[in-house]
C-alpha cells in the first residue's frame, strides 16, 4: 500500500499531521507493507527571508494583527503540537523560502532517507531554530542523516531535483490540493489536514481490506468450508 503525503516544511500542521499519521500507522496490523512517499508543496513560493524578522512579526503582518497577537497565535499552535509530543519553539523559528529544502528532501529520498529527512528538517525548523533555506545548514542536516555533506552541498548548488519539486506541485494542482498536509492512500482515498490518529488507522484498514478481500467460501460435500478454488 502506498501513502503519498504533500506537505511544506513551514506548515505547523504538517509536522503535527505527520505525528498523528505515524500514531495511526503504529496501530495498523500491516504497517510493514505501507510505503510512504513525501511530496513537495510550497505554501508561499514567493516567500523571501528577511534577516532579523521573527515568525511572530511575519504572522502579524500577514494576519493584520499586532506582533503580540501573532505571538499568542503561535503559542496556541505550540500547545497543539505539544499534545502529540512536539516542542515548537516559535521564538527561534527563522522564516524562509522552502524551495531549497524541498530539493534537499528529494535528494535524501533518492538515497533512501526520505522519511528520516522529513523528520530532520521539520525538527530543524520548528524546534532548533535552523535556517532551512541555507545551503550549509542543509548540508549539515544531510550529514546528520549519514549523507556526505560536501556531496549534498555540491548537488544543491546545481538545479538538481528542482524539476521533481515542480512536478510534485503540478500533481497537487491536478488533484486539487488546496491545503496541507494532504494524504492520498493508494490513489483511492484522500485525507486533508492533521486528522486524529484513529481516522488514519481507519482509512489504512479500509484500503487494506479493499485490496485484500476475504476469500469467498462455498459449502463442501461434507459440509466443510471450501474456497472458490475448491480448496477444502
Amino acid at each position: 500500500m502506498k501513502v503519498e503525503i504533500w506537505s511544506d516544511i513551514m506548515c505547523p500542521f504538517c509536522y503535527i499531521g505527520k505525528r498523528k499519521f505515524e500514531a495511526g500507522l503504529a496501530e495498523f496490523a500491516h504497517a510493514d507493507a505501507v510505503e510512504v512517499q513525501w511530496h513537495s508543496f510550497e505554501l508561499d513560493p514567493n516567500m523571501q527571508h528577511t534577516p532579523g524578522q521573527t515568525i511572530h512579526e511575519l504572522l502579524a503582518e500577514r494576519k493584520g494583527v499586532s506582533v503580540a497577537q501573532g505571538k499568542q497565535m503561535n503559542d496556541h499552535m505550540a500547545g497543539i503540537a505539544a499534545e502529540v509530543g512536539l516542542q515548537y519553539d516559535f521564538d527561534r523559528v527563522i522564516p524562509t523560502n522552502t524551495f531549497l529544502a524541498h530539493r534537499f528532501l528529494h535528494l535524501a529520498a533518492a538515497q533512501g532517507k526520505g522519511n528520516e529527512a522529513e523528520e530532520r528538517v521539520f525538527a530543524a525548523y520548528f524546534t532548533e531554530g535552523k535556517d532551512v533555506g541555507d545551503l550549509d545548514t542543509l548540508a549539515q542536516l544531510g550529514a546528520d542523516l549519514g549523507l556526505d555533506a560536501a556531496e549534498v552541498k555540491a548537488t544543491l548548488q546545481t538545479d538538481a531535483y528542482a524539476q521533481q519539486v515542480r512536478y510534485d506541485e503540478y500533481q497537487a494542482q491536478q488533484i486539487n490540493v488546496r491545503g496541507v498536509p494532504y494524504f492520498v492512500f493508494d490513489d483511492k482515498y484522500a485525507v486533508s489536514g492533521a486528522q486524529p490518529a484513529e481516522l488514519f488507522q481507519e482509512v489504512l484498514e479500509k484500503v487494506w481490506e479493499e485490496n485484500h478481500p476475504a476469500p469467498t467460501l462455498v459449502a463442501g460435500q461434507d459440509g466443510a468450508a471450501c474456497d472458490v478454488d475448491g480448496n477444502c
